[in-house]
């Protein structure tokens, strides 16, 4: 066997980091994850009906599907209502986060801490923060003489002044209704974009400094700039976000929590797991037209 043999190409080089990159979730898949995949399946498919040996199921063909949709009076409004607030709130976060990322990338005093601001809501917001504030290991609100303070301000906001600015400046109607909508829902807005701002930080940090050099010895304004730079070498992970941010606003949503107590409270389980795969066909469908409208604008820089 010759010493050329043993030699890899760049080719399987990237390909054999790739495998390694996806191999922890590629384990967890096969061995935590199939199993239930597949028991839900057959759950949807079947009534489920609780034995002294464990439970019972009696295959019942779509009827869980048909009740879904149908017979019950809650999940068709539920999951109308939770397509309706993503479509509404994704552009808020993604608007917000790049520009929360753009101004975090530039040289100024405290950096860091301004991006670790930005970052806390989402740790204030994960699931081990929650349960230790549940538990009453750890207490995040109180009545604190500054918190009433910022409570006053937030409440003495008039956004009659933000519609007449933005009126008088000949914006439409309803683009105002959204802007003033954005303004009163900040929090959560910020809550929601941690990740998605240190992703776009991590695009713009990538940008090579030249091409912004070239462009002010060409006379470029900043404005141009950004939308003949930034944002073409930034899109890539605009996809990226679009995609974390679809996900993540499903994934804490009121159909998610109905779907639970579907199962757990009312004991239906064969009905909550028809809702769960309907639920996960529309969020997937959603995915697959917004992946595929916006990968035919994107730029990749080689």
């Amino acid at each position: 066997m010759t010493k050329r043999s043993f030699t890899l190409t760049l080719t399987r080089k990237r390909a054999l980091l790739g495998i390694l990159f996806i191999l922890p979730w590629l384990l967890g898949f096969l061995f935590l994850f199939v199993t239930p995949f597949l028991q839900s399946v057959r759950f949807s498919f079947s009534e489920l009906n609780v034995a002294p040996s464990g439970y019972e199921l009696s295959f019942i063909g779509l009827d869980n599907y048909t009740s879904a949709l149908r017979v019950d009076p809650n999940f068709n409004r539920i999951l109308t209502e939770s397509v309706s607030e993503m479509a509404y709130n994704v552009p808020m976060i993604l608007f917000f986060s790049l520009f929360a990322a753009t101004l975090l990338n530039s040289k100024f005093r405290g950096r860091a801490l301004a991006r670790a601001v930005f970052f806390l809501p989402v740790i204030l917001a994960s699931g081990a923060i929650a349960e230790a504030q549940s538990a009453g290991l750890i207490q995040l609100t109180g009545s604190s003489q500054i918190a009433q303070e910022l409570g006053e301000q937030q409440n003495g906001f008039d956004p009659m002044i933000l519609v007449s600015m933005l009126g008088n400046g000949g914006i439409p109607l309803w683009f105002i209704e959204y802007i003033v909508t954005a303004v009163n829902r900040i929090y959560e807005i910020i809550r929601g974009s941690g990740v998605q701002i240190l992703i776009f930080l991590a695009a713009l940090q990538s940008v090579p400094t030249t091409m912004y050099e070239v462009a002010k010895m060409e006379g470029a304004t900043a404005y141009e700039s950004f939308w003949k730079i930034t944002f073409p070498m930034v899109s890539p992970l605009i996809l990226t976000n679009v995609i974390y941010t679809i996900i993540d606003s499903f994934a804490d949503s009121q159909v998610t929590q109905y779907i639970y107590e579907t199962a757990f409270t009312s004991q239906n389980f064969g009905l909550s797991a028809a809702m769960a795969w309907m639920y996960t066909l529309v969020v997937s469908l959603i995915l697959v037209v917004v992946g595929f409208f916006i990968s035919r604008k994107v730029f990749y820089y080689n």
